[in-house]
């Protein structure tokens, strides 16, 4: 029974767990001392944090012999369980208020809108970049797949299961889009159904003004009111990102094995190549649009980090409006669509990169030429698929899924599962590449309409 206390109910039975916790202590004290006694720049603390954290898991794994399955490693088992409390349930945070942000947020957009008109626009630039965007990552990922022969000198006898997930045509996803039952929306996590609620939400308290003009008024300071409190908390609770940081990097690079992240170290390898040059591309079409990108860095770094080391773009949302609104300048109607769009749709890294580099894989394992028309048929099917799986959990896998099946390669899914096997180091890049191209789209939309406050955007201080 004593066992059982320490080592299922308290899960701290090894030394080795006491020791590490400490340490992870001194590291939240390093923060505290950094972030609240010598008011270091928030961007930079969560740089350090970062560090930190990376330091934390490389040092569990380097005490453990560097083993194939971390995870039965005692110690580990019961640090990484410690790690989660606080840095998973820093994200559970973020996600406790994305439901509510994203309605009330669109509703706000609505209601204060002076036409229709502007909205009709702001839909058409969405969908034009989104989509445009997600075809230069999709050939990104292909040029990079050629050019490296990934997967050309792979060993594809690894014993890893790995199974396609069921492929939705487009027109049912999007189908599924529509919230039949908004509570079943929510707990899903259905941002564009909530999109699709907020926005009649703010059209139908629109409407109001025309017979009840003080009615309509009253419910617009509602709407304003519970808009500043939501943005208010999603403030407060980013502050504690430096230490979450810590939490989550280290829990990432504990749970995984060595072996399992050496038998696809080239392709790991290739992705960030690619991802590096796809941040590249938006910062270029940052300065074609006569913005200034390394402002946008600056500004952005916090946001950044916290996609990387959370993995989650529907959990860095409100910080993402934050970021553009507060931050960069951006108009409060193109930063809650486009960033609530750009969370399940047309995401550069899951949907656009990681897909295309994947069928490049997949065909020189089994010898399939890249021919022109393959190459062709890759792009349209990874940027027509990155609308098929918006909303589905497993991002990554159901686009991998769509574009393998798109392109008539199902059957040589398993041949990925090595791939799956790390998906948690190679989901970090990914996803900052999506919020990093949900930021940019924005900047780009909103200096399209005229909307920008250049004069916030280029406010040095406002970091």
């Amino acid at each position: 029974m004593n066992g059982d206390f320490w080592q299922s109910f308290l899960m701290i039975s090894d030394i080795y767990t006491v020791g590490f916790l400490i340490l992870l202590c001194i590291f939240f004290g390093i923060i505290h001392y950094l972030y609240r006694k010598r008011k270091m720049d928030f961007s930079l603390v969560v740089l350090i944090g970062m560090g930190l954290g990376c330091i934390l898991g490389i040092l569990m794994q380097y005490m453990a012999g560097f083993p194939n399955d971390p995870m039965k490693i005692t110690f580990i088992k019961e640090t990484t369980n410690w790690l989660q409390l606080f840095g998973n349930g820093y994200i559970d945070l973020i996600k406790m208020i994305v439901v509510p942000l994203v309605i009330v947020s669109i509703a706000h957009v609505i209601v204060n809108m002076k036409s229709e008109q502007k909205m009709s626009r702001l839909v058409k630039k969405t969908i034009l970049v989104t989509m445009s965007m997600v075809a230069v990552a999709s050939i990104v990922g292909i040029a990079f797949g050629i050019f490296f022969n990934v997967g050309g000198d792979a060993l594809t006898n690894v014993a890893t299961e790995a199974k396609a997930k069921e492929v939705v045509s487009v027109a049912t996803t999007l189908r599924g889009l529509i919230p039949g039952n908004l509570v079943d929306a929510m707990v899903k996590n259905n941002i564009i159904g909530m999109v699709i609620f907020g926005a009649f939400l703010g059209r139908a308290i629109w409407w109001i003004k025309a017979d009840e003009p003080k009615v309509e008024e009253f419910m617009r300071k509602l709407v304003n009111g519970l808009h500043k409190a939501l943005m208010n908390m999603a403030l407060l609770i980013l502050d504690y990102m430096p230490w979450a940081v810590i939490a989550l990097l280290a829990n990432t690079i504990a749970q995984k094995g060595l072996d399992s992240i050496l038998s696809v170290v080239h392709f790991i390898f290739v992705l960030y190549l690619a991802i590096i040059a796809q941040f590249i591309i938006q910062l270029i079409a940052l300065s074609i649009n006569g913005i200034n990108p390394i402002v946008y860095m600056k500004k952005s770094l916090a946001l950044l980090i916290l996609a990387f080391t959370s993995r989650s773009s529907v959990g860095c949302l409100p910080v993402t409006i934050e970021t553009l609104t507060q931050k960069l300048g951006v108009n409060q109607a193109t930063a809650s669509f486009v960033a609530g769009f750009g969370t399940t749709a047309g995401m550069q890294g899951c949907a656009g990169i990681f897909p295309s580099l994947l069928i490049v894989y997949v065909c020189h394992l089994t010898g399939t030429t890249m021919d022109f028309s393959m190459i062709v048929m890759t792009i349209i099917v990874v940027t027509l698929g990155s609308l098929g799986i918006a909303g589905i959990p497993g991002t990554a896998t159901m686009a991998a899924s769509v574009g393998l099946s798109g392109v008539g390669m199902a059957s040589s899914f398993s041949l990925i599962g090595p791939i799956l096997a790390i998906d948690p180091l190679i989901d970090m890049a990914r996803t900052m590449l999506n919020v990093s191209g949900s930021v940019t789209n924005a900047l780009i939309i909103d200096k399209r309409l005229g909307n920008l406050d250049e004069n916030i955007y280029n406010e040095i201080n406002k970091n």
